[in-house]
């Protein structure tokens, strides 16, 4: 029995609710840190005060990667291919950010959470930017 092939767009979709996954559980993990859940009864989320905007932010930080599955199985193939790889892209350089500040106790908590979701967001930029799309061909003149 031959494999079968798996469609670019399934496999940069089911990449982008893996990531999803993760960073919802390492926000859920992280509330376990000590100090973090009081924090932020205290109305604090690191250092910046919990308000609207502050979690607005926080939403659409994690709305990205689950609106991102839906548009990798919907839209054209060269929309899809160039937002996948301008969204994945951005978002390496903002999940790296997340570890600023850290203390190396909580070094392998990090290296292996954000380690994973820059892989997924590396898979997803490698399998957008291998896709070949395929270009459109002028349709015969019909005699």
């Amino acid at each position: 029995m031959k494999n079968a092939t798996i469609p670019v767009q399934a496999r940069i979709a089911a990449a982008w609710t893996s990531f999803m996954f993760l960073y919802a559980y390492v926000d859920i993990l992280n509330f376990f840190k000590p100090g973090v859940l009081d924090s932020i009864l205290n109305g604090k989320v690191w250092n910046f005060d919990v308000s609207a905007p502050l979690l607005t932010v926080m939403l659409i930080s994690v709305a990205v990667p689950s609106v991102m599955v839906v548009l990798s199985m919907t839209l054209p193939a060269r929309a899809n291919r160039i937002t996948n790889l301008v969204v994945a892209a951005v978002l390496v350089p903002y999940t790296l950010f997340n570890v600023a500040g850290e203390s190396l106790e909580w070094a392998a908590f990090y290296a292996v959470s954000i380690g994973v979701e820059i892989a997924l967001l590396l898979f997803v930029v490698r399998s957008a930017w291998k896709w070949k799309v395929p270009t459109a061909t002028p349709v015969e003149a019909q005699i």
